[in-house]
């Protein structure tokens, strides 16, 4: 199984369990960690699973809940707020035909919120999965969802 190889992969140290827990959800289909996940990471490590499961949910950019196959994360800094994001947001949202927090019914997209995705440069931006778009526009937007429903 993928876990056990991204287990291998690593020292069994603490110190290694935000890398850990990145790499297995980063691996699964849906972008989430199991309770198996958390339970094996635990052990792996020595550590308690209560502590793992607390750094699961703690940090934001975990999810024990299946996400959609493309994670759309929309920034929110002051810099992308300033210059358009609520706009962008809007049009996805509009787009997807759902909020922030959610997965569209054919479990082909997630819509959240970023805090900073470190890309002011080129505000508004959003990521999917690992790819930033910049300078957005609602048209851009439009041309990107729509290459990703085609698979592109």
């Amino acid at each position: 199984m993928k876990r056990e190889k991204i287990l291998q992969n690593y020292k069994p140290s603490g110190d290694n369990l935000l890398g850990i827990l990145h790499d297995i959800q980063n691996a699964s289909e849906e972008h989430y960690l199991t309770d198996a996940d958390l339970r094996a990471v635990a052990d792996y490590l020595g550590l308690a699973y209560s502590f793992v499961y607390g750094v699961a949910t703690f940090y934001t950019m975990y999810s024990l809940e299946p996400r959609g196959r493309y994670l759309i994360r929309v920034c929110q800094s002051p810099p992308c707020h300033l210059l358009g994001s609520t706009t962008i947001s809007r049009e996805l949202m509009r787009l997807l035909g759902i909020g922030f927090g959610e997965t569209t019914a054919d479990r082909r997209f997630t819509l959240e919120m970023s805090s900073c995705l470190g890309v002011c440069g080129v505000a508004p931006a959003m990521m999917v999965n690992d790819q930033v778009y910049g300078n957005l526009t609602p048209e851009l937007i439009a041309e990107v969802i729509a290459g990703l429903r085609r698979g592109k």
